[in-house]
């Protein structure tokens, strides 16, 4: 099944499984946030969001649909665990006389879980990762953030994938093999 494109979206329409992907990054995005402005426990936090907000009754949370929950978990607990090497990747990428502790906390959220998914979901294609977390901050963000989100994470996928981007980019290049 497909799900009909946002209002105003030039894109083809999304099939389901990828709703529910977005669905469960948004939700991630403001499980972390929780985290980051409480002293929740990261379990307690998954708990709360799979009883109460990655289904449909919460459209805010899920897009109205129900959100990928394994994607979910995965990316908030590897967020947290995986902290500091998120934060020695983003850190030397901000603008000169950007600090790390000092972002804003949501495009924190939005570029740690982004550098995160970079690192350990290599099935999914950096492009991809990067357009979702990109359409995150779009979400969060109407000024200078979304192209923030875009520079960094561009740039942690090369350095983390060498040779993806590029070969994706470079369309002329002979196939290999």
């Amino acid at each position: 099944m497909i799900a009909p494109p946002e209002a105003g979206s030039k894109r083809r329409p999304r099939h389901r499984a990828t709703v529910r992907h977005s669905a469960a990054r948004l939700a991630a995005v403001q499980a972390v946030y929780q985290l980051e402005m409480t002293d929740s426990s990261t379990g307690s936090v998954i708990d709360e969001f799979v009883a109460h907000r990655l289904g449909q009754s919460d459209v805010e949370a899920s897009r109205g649909a129900n959100a990928n929950e394994a994607l979910f978990k995965e990316l908030v607990r590897g967020v947290e665990i995986r902290t500091d090497e998120v934060k020695d990747i983003i850190e030397p990428l901000l603008a000169s006389g950007w600090r790390y502790d000092r972002l804003d906390v949501i495009l924190r959220c939005i570029l740690r879980l982004g550098t995160f998914e970079m690192l350990s979901r290599i099935e999914v294609p950096a492009k991809v990762i990067i357009r979702e977390y990109v359409d995150l901050a779009n979400a969060f963000f109407s000024e200078s953030e979304p192209g923030v989100v875009n520079g960094i994470l561009d740039r942690v996928a090369r350095n983390t994938r060498p040779g993806e981007l590029e070969s994706r980019d470079d369309k002329s290049a002979p196939p290999v093999g």
